[in-house]
């Protein structure tokens, strides 16, 4: 197995901590406003990595945290008259909702950041006392200087950041060098507050980061993943914190590529973001669809996501669905042993150097397409080659296969398809037609295969 190693900058061997384990910390969000499809790519990745990693045999202890205090979440409630916490627990909900629908896998622990102060007042407090931070009347601060490789991540010097870093360096008269960032925050009029040795206040946000991974997953963690908008500050912040603190921190960091929407990144302050809700809204089958457009670029790629990708994604999933209807149509057995081992080696391959899921689901579509044809010529190996497509685009998430429930109108419809093949085989097809429409009315779509015809809701 091998990934991009941003401490690295390069593609390395990954040994994990423990043989046959995994624990993977990916930021969460910040939950005062709608998810959008940035969001979605960073959460859709880890997941991906996660159902990887599982379905190669590893047990993965998977951490996504959730903030819910910053100054967007103290704001909102103070414009909507609210509270942080209502603010919080009403966006987290609507965050959950929307990830659900795209499939994405809860975290197996979802620390909040409000529930791990007293950990990041102790991690602050050996900070202080081994003079890698100072406090003062605005708050406490890390001497950036103090840690020896502070900017590795991104492979800069402190100097080469303090000359480039501009509005991402938070201007203070109070802190010793422009670099240095803030631990702890001193108490404000009317925002949120928790006691601490150097007075009222609230935590920075790169110490809860550190202190809730850290906390649950412990030293030497194998990876630490997210956006690669969080390398700097948020990340190099993380680990400037452990490492001051005498704490071994991530030992891999994987970050994936943004979103872009005409050019640009899709972000809330450029006010040029669609929501997941606005893209479900469109069509229910932007759920699996956006998957499938994230899959066909590698997760460290800059991609545009717009109606036009979005819509050959829809036809691409179509194809795959079709498959799996004719293979059932024809009797395939879904608990057949049978597997086409080129295509799983093929598989593995592609997605044990970097996660390279196009190369992932070129093998799947080909797979679709010897399923196809097999079928056709009702050879034996249209079942191995079926359900290794099956098998490998759950392994990814793409909820290929799966049982469909029963509606009440079922008898209805079988005898409406029924009616419809008695007609068309009498070359009345005026009467085919009608019922062809008829259930395109309903959200029902008829398909004439070799096996005869099958129908599917849309």
């Amino acid at each position: 197995m091998k990934l991009f190693d941003t401490l690295e900058d390069t593609v390395v061997d990954f040994v994990p901590r423990k043989a046959g384990e995994v624990s993977l910390y990916a930021c969460g969000p910040t939950v005062y406003s709608h998810p959008h499809l940035g969001h979605a790519r960073q959460a859709i990745t880890y997941d991906v990595i996660r159902r990887y990693f599982e379905w190669s045999g590893f047990t993965v202890h998977h951490v996504a945290n959730v903030t819910d205090i910053d100054d967007n979440i103290i704001g909102r409630a103070r414009d909507e008259g609210s509270t942080e916490p209502e603010i919080a627990a009403t966006w987290k909900t609507i965050y959950d909702e929307a990830m659900a629908d795209l499939g994405v896998l809860l975290p197996h622990d979802r620390p909040h950041a409000t529930e791990y102060v007293a950990e990041m007042i102790e991690l602050i407090h050996v900070l202080v006392e081994n003079g890698s931070a100072y406090a003062n009347e605005s708050g406490v601060y890390l001497r950036v200087r103090s840690v020896e490789d502070y900017g590795a991540l991104i492979h800069r010097t402190p100097d080469e950041l303090a000359e480039g870093a501009g509005a991402r360096v938070e201007v203070d008269d109070n802190k010793e060098d422009p670099l240095d960032f803030a631990l702890w925050k001193a108490a404000k009029p009317d925002e949120p507050t928790w006691d601490s040795p150097w007075g009222a206040g609230r935590p920075g946000w790169h110490i809860e980061c550190a202190a809730m991974s850290l906390g649950i997953l412990g030293d030497g963690f194998d990876i630490h993943g997210g956006g690669n908008d969080l390398a700097f500050p948020h990340h190099t912040n993380e680990r400037a914190e452990a490492l001051a603190a005498g704490r071994t921190f991530a030992r891999y960091w994987v970050h994936n590529a943004m979103v872009n929407i005409g050019g640009e990144k899709m972000s809330k302050s450029l006010n040029n973001f669609t929501t997941v809700r606005q893209l479900l809204d469109e069509d229910p089958m932007n759920a699996r669809a956006v998957r499938l457009v994230l899959l066909q670029t590698h997760y460290r790629k800059t991609l545009e996501i717009n109606p036009k990708v979005m819509a050959v994604a829809r036809e691409a999933l179509k194809g795959i669905d079709a498959m799996v209807r004719r293979a059932d149509t024809a009797g395939i057995d879904r608990t057949a042993p049978d597997r086409d081992e080129d295509s799983l080696e093929k598989f593995r391959a592609a997605m044990s150097y970097d996660f390279g899921t196009p190369d992932a689901m070129a093998t799947v579509f080909d797979l679709v397409r010897k399923a196809n044809s097999a079928i056709d010529a009702g050879a034996p190996e249209a079942t191995a080659f079926a359900l290794t497509a099956i098998e490998l685009s759950n392994a990814l998430g793409l909820a290929v296969g799966a049982e469909t429930v029963a509606g009440d109108d079922d008898d209805e419809i079988d005898a409406l398809v029924a009616e419809r093949t008695v007609a068309k085989g009498a070359k009345d097809f005026a009467t085919a037609d009608r019922i062809r429409d008829e259930l395109a009315a309903r959200g029902i779509t008829v398909e004439d295969t070799a096996d005869g015809a099958i129908w599917y809701r849309q």
